[in-house]
């Protein structure tokens, strides 16, 4: 699967993944900023964006998925940043292809199973009637009597295009994932990757706890772990510079 991709700067490979419902563009921020020092390669996953959809989800094909595009793009080695099931991804990968992962940096999410919690997102987002509606605001509405998050809604209405007959469509294939969530909540397959890797969590997140730390070590022996206090499970676009600034050093350490 050819994945679109956005690529910008010059130094060390760092190939970015967003989460369930997101694309590259998530990490606006991150893009811009880090490209000052590194070579950075921001991915959408498959069935997500502007990558093509396809029936068939699980953390190895997503993990084959970004190989291909290293290869496609000459990138022998990166370093990996990933957040949620991006993380995954990016912890995928690191265990299937470990000796083409530089570093791994995953943000606030574990390789463990996690029992379903979008249960009311994916209730609004197939509750919006494609066919009826004119505008963004009433998509927004109908979200609305199942999510009552604004900023979540507006996250999730990034998903919203025009169609070529003035119409609405999803850009992320919205069934595949529902169908396929149980692939998205499972853990990354059993393996070992003795590469550097830094784990970042949300101070007030519930998606990373010391309950992990078992199948952390077990994966990734030589891990590092840091918290960004404040911040809930969006870290990375909630305190964006303390974010970077973890990145960047994690990076630049030559140890």
């Amino acid at each position: 699967m050819e994945l679109h991709y956005h690529r910008t700067g010059s130094g060390p490979t760092l190939i970015i993944l967003h989460g369930l419902f997101g694309t590259w563009e998530n990490w606006g921020f991150q893009v811009k900023k880090l490209s000052e020092k590194f070579d950075i390669i921001a991915a959408d996953l498959r069935n997500h964006g502007s990558s093509p959809h396809d029936d068939s989800i699980s953390y190895h094909l997503m993990a084959e998925d970004v190989i291909a595009l290293m290869d496609r793009l000459g990138v022998e080695s990166a370093s990996i940043l990933g957040h949620s099931m991006g993380g995954k991804v990016a912890m995928q990968l690191a265990l299937d292809h470990p000796q083409r992962v530089n570093k791994l940096i995953v943000a606030d999410i574990a390789p463990v199973h996690y029992p379903p919690h979008h249960s009311d997102v994916f209730a609004g987002l197939l509750s919006v009637d494609l066919d009826a509606i004119g505008s963004r605001a009433a998509a927004d509405s109908q979200l609305a009597e199942h999510i009552d998050s604004t900023g979540v809604r507006a996250f999730l209405l990034k998903n919203l295009q025009r169609t070529g007959d003035g119409g609405f469509a999803w850009k992320m294939n919205l069934e595949a994932l529902h169908r396929e969530y149980q692939q998205i909540a499972a853990a990354p397959a059993e393996g070992e990757y003795e590469g550097p890797v830094l784990f970042i969590k949300g101070g007030d997140s519930d998606y990373l706890l010391p309950e992990h730390a078992d199948a952390i070590k077990s994966r990734f022996p030589n891990a590092g772990y840091k918290v960004i206090d404040g911040v809930g499970h969006w870290l990375h676009a909630e305190k964006p510079a303390a974010f970077n600034r973890l990145v960047e050093r994690f990076l630049d350490d030559q140890a």
